[in-house]
């Protein structure tokens, strides 16, 4: 069987979203990190994923970089190319959404495409157009205090309309509820007036499965990872895609167990209060690391003295930088917004050096951004997906030069998983529950 399905993710943690549920689809599925230089084996491999760091850079560069993507991944044979971006839509009025799409679509000479952000079973849904976060409108759900892409307005056709030059308008429910064929005829209608992207309600995985029957032979299709999860059911039905057991299949897992955290959500910060409450952790300061007051030196001191002193346990640590809204903002008006980020960002991007250098095998990463640093930092450039532990979130597995055994690195968007990620993420590898 050829490539079936070539994604282009623009961040870290929203490839292996992706990715972690084509493989509960039963896909097997590689991500790579950006476009790689040389030959992969992909004779096992159904669904390839280019994770690009392309979500909150110039839109430009996005384009570029997303382009750069596509043209490798027809080179390789997709049949259909997956435009991934986050279940919140996180984009500014510049783009960088809009951008992307108008251009792999005018690459591919496509004529319209869907924009299916929803991901019912992490609770991002899509009603009328605009898009909900649990019962909570996308503007009330703490997304409109996200450092880099706040978002202040819950209509997505609105949101979008500011990013493109193109129509845009609504995939509304009731068409939705009569089936792909009604789907497809609506979609169909649409394009011939001109209409480009399509925002899509979807409110549960039996509207994704009709979405998926009405796009599976699209060009081109967007969003989140809710789409991805229901399309290879689709892709089998028309004999693109063989059935295979354990599509998530990765080795046994070993090392001292870290975690690193860099997103300042509701939901992360949620579970550093947790994790603290029964294990050690080291908060960083921005405003400190500005100082260069010596806290990373500090913070490996904290790691190695638990991780890999001779008395130590198998317990997991948590260095951190999440942290309150208005701690952030205090820190952004001081720094600058890029600066604040930036600074956190290498410096828990070199504790993950030095620490999985010094024998971390199991590494939990929380925060697009801080992965995004944190993969570049050690140099990664594949991972083979394995088991999910949240919904969105699965372990992966990859080899470091210089290493013999394989590190088991987890990208966690700071918006997913439950109060008690942390601790159970680690609770999966040593109770032998990933095969």
């Amino acid at each position: 069987m050829s490539l079936v399905l070539g994604a282009i993710a623009d961040d870290f943690t929203g490839a292996t979203d992706l990715a972690n549920n084509l493989v509960r689809a039963g896909m097997r599925t590689l991500q790579v990190i950006g476009v790689p230089g040389g030959e992969l084996p992909l004779d096992d491999v159904d669904a390839l994923v280019v994770a690009l760091k392309s979500r909150s850079c110039p839109a430009d560069e996005a384009v570029d970089d997303s382009l750069t993507a596509l043209d490798w991944l027809r080179a390789l044979g997709a049949r259909q190319i997956f435009f991934k971006y986050c279940s919140t839509f996180d984009s500014t009025d510049a783009g960088n959404i809009g951008p992307v799409a108008d251009a792999l679509l005018d690459a591919m000479e496509a004529r319209q495409t869907v924009m299916v952000p929803a991901f019912p079973a992490n609770g991002r849904t899509v009603y009328q157009g605009h898009l909900f976060v649990g019962d909570r409108l996308l503007n009330d759900s703490g997304m409109q205090n996200h450092p880099l892409n706040p978002m202040t307005d819950a209509d997505l056709v609105r949101v979008l309309a500011r990013q493109t030059p193109h129509p845009v308008a609504l995939l509304p429910r009731p068409v939705l509820a009569r089936g792909a064929e009604a789907a497809q005829t609506h979609l169909d209608d649409q394009a011939a007036q001109g209409v480009r992207h399509m925002i899509c309600d979807t409110l549960d995985e039996a509207d994704l499965e009709v979405l998926a029957a009405a796009v599976a032979e699209y060009p081109l299709v967007t969003g989140g990872s809710g789409l991805g999860q229901a399309l290879p059911a689709e892709y089998r039905r028309r004999g693109w895609l063989e059935t295979v057991d354990n599509a998530g299949r990765l080795a046994p897992a070993g090392g001292a167990a870290l975690v690193l955290s860099g997103s300042c959500s509701r939901a992360t910060l949620g579970q550093v209060e947790h994790f603290l409450a029964t294990h050690d952790g080291f908060t960083l300061d921005p405003l400190a690391l500005a100082e260069g007051s010596g806290q990373v030196e500090q913070a490996l001191a904290f790691a190695r003295e638990r991780l890999f002193a001779t008395d130590g346990g198998e317990a997991p640590v948590l260095i951190y930088a999440s942290a309150a809204p208005d701690r952030v903002k205090r820190a952004q008006q001081r720094l600058g917004v890029a600066a604040a980020g930036e600074l956190v960002e290498r410096a828990l991007a070199g504790l993950a050096k030095t620490l999985v250098a010094e024998g971390v095998g199991r590494l939990v990463v929380a925060g697009g951004e801080t992965s995004g640093a944190v993969v570049s930092a050690l140099g990664i450039r594949e991972l083979r997906i394995g088991e999910q532990i949240d919904p969105g979130v699965p372990w992966t597995q990859t080899y470091i030069k210089g290493h013999e055994s394989p590190l088991s690195l987890a990208l966690k968007s700071g918006n997913f998983g439950g109060v008690d990620f942390f601790s159970r993420a680690f609770d999966a590898l040593r109770e032998e529950r990933l095969p």
